[in-house]
């Protein structure tokens, strides 16, 4: 049976503050936005996208934590938050493998050591719905408000999209 190694910057039990750029860097996508690219992040990863941290409280925000630096190697559009290299400290609540995490919890499970949401395909997918339009003829705030009415969106990497 092979055991998972966590991460030394995921606490034993509980919650904890991690500086960002230090163990990874994050990006911030709220309510169902971050839900939604997390949906497609995971169907393009076969289930896997690396971890993710999710708030089940307040404004329900989830964060895709990325290798150190990786971050920086993007523009990443209004909407996502990006925690990187910063002139100031920057923190994120990190919880722990099991037990009562609440408001965080992981998302698709806790991560495994020098495990990270690829940053190249992670901001494709913040693009295809938070960046400029391309060939979807409502633009990116049809997006915005499809998904904040809850309906289905279906994002193409080349920039097509589909409302449901």
């Amino acid at each position: 049976m092979t055991s998972k190694k966590l991460p030394e910057w995921v606490p034993a039990s509980g919650l904890q503050l991690r500086l960002i750029g230090v163990h990874f860097d994050a990006i911030r996508l709220r309510g169902v936005r971050g839900e939604a690219v997390l949906h497609h992040l995971a169907a393009l990863t076969d289930g896997d996208p690396g971890p993710v941290v999710r708030e089940i409280a307040g404004a329900r925000w989830t964060y895709f934590l990325l290798e150190p630096g990786a971050s920086q190697d993007f523009d990443w559009p209004p909407g996502a938050k990006c925690f990187g290299p910063a002139a100031r400290d920057q923190y994120v609540g990190i919880q722990a493998a099991h037990g009562n995490t609440y408001p965080l919890s992981w998302r698709c499970g806790p991560p495994q050591d020098g495990d990270f949401v690829d940053a190249e395909l992670l901001h494709g997918l913040v693009m295809a719905q938070l960046g400029p339009a391309r060939d979807c003829s409502g633009g990116a705030h049809q997006v915005a408000e499809a998904c904040d009415e809850g309906r289905d969106v279906a994002f193409g990497l080349g920039g097509s999209c589909a409302f449901d």
